[in-house]
């Protein structure tokens, strides 16, 4: 019998970020519901700074179509919308960065320097890998980096209570990236910063990209132990 404790821990570590989905729909019951357990994620004084957008089809077709042509144009975005990533990698990080990348594209067939393949990805990852559900979050400008840390703990707890229904789920940063398109399409004001967006649905088992592990350090990699 599966106790309480290995049904969380087996929703924690089995978790993937899914770069291919299959078309079945999921239960907009079922994603109310995964909406209404990630709300109950911790944040202080519960200020409940998150700020999400379910996209609709008709609404997903014109965001989509804008990012691919955004994508095709080769012009970004004069300015970050956030830093996500550091000016400059050191290791550790960017040997861990490196590794689950090229990883990720080996079983993908792309090559270094095959910049048409690495093009590809991007696009697939701009129409959120095919998942039938696709979110987009938020958070308000003014607000302090206590709030986006709740907000990264509602992430987290949203892609935890999907894999426990059986759904599979990929953060996707990139969005962050072409925030003015994503802010026209949306209607996102400019009081609110576009942090990322989230696919959910059910993994398609026949993409290689999906067999991806990423590794992870030993708990002696990260912890200080304190008599």
């Amino acid at each position: 019998m599966t106790t309480t404790a290995q049904a969380v821990e087996h929703a924690i570590t089995s978790r993937r970020a899914t770069r291919a989905f299959l078309p079945n729909p999921v239960d907009p019951a079922l994603l109310r519901r995964l909406l209404e357990v990630a709300s109950r994620a911790p944040s202080g004084t519960n200020m409940q700074p998150w700020r999400l957008r379910v996209i609709g089809p008709q609404a997903r077709e014109r965001l989509e179509s804008a990012l691919i042509a955004a994508l095709d144009s080769g012009e970004m975005p004069a300015e970050e919308e956030y830093r996500y990533y550091p000016q400059t990698f050191r290791e550790p990080y960017l040997s861990r960065r490196r590794k689950v990348g090229w990883d990720l594209y080996g079983l993908l067939g792309v090559t270094k320097g095959d910049t048409a393949g690495m093009k590809r990805q991007s696009a697939a990852n701009l129409r959120f890998f095919g998942a039938p559900v696709a979110l987009m979050l938020t958070v308000d400008r003014d607000l302090e980096i206590g709030s986006w840390l709740d907000l990264g703990m509602f992430v987290q707890s949203l892609l935890i209570a999907a894999e426990g229904h059986g759904l599979q789920s990929c953060p996707q940063a990139i969005f962050a990236r072409f925030h003015p398109v994503v802010r026209h399409e949306l209607a996102i004001p400019d009081s609110e910063v576009v942090i990322c967006g989230i696919a959910i649905g059910h993994a398609d088992p026949q993409a290689p990209q999906n067999s991806l592990v990423a590794e992870r350090e030993p708990v002696e990699g990260f912890t200080t132990w304190l008599d």
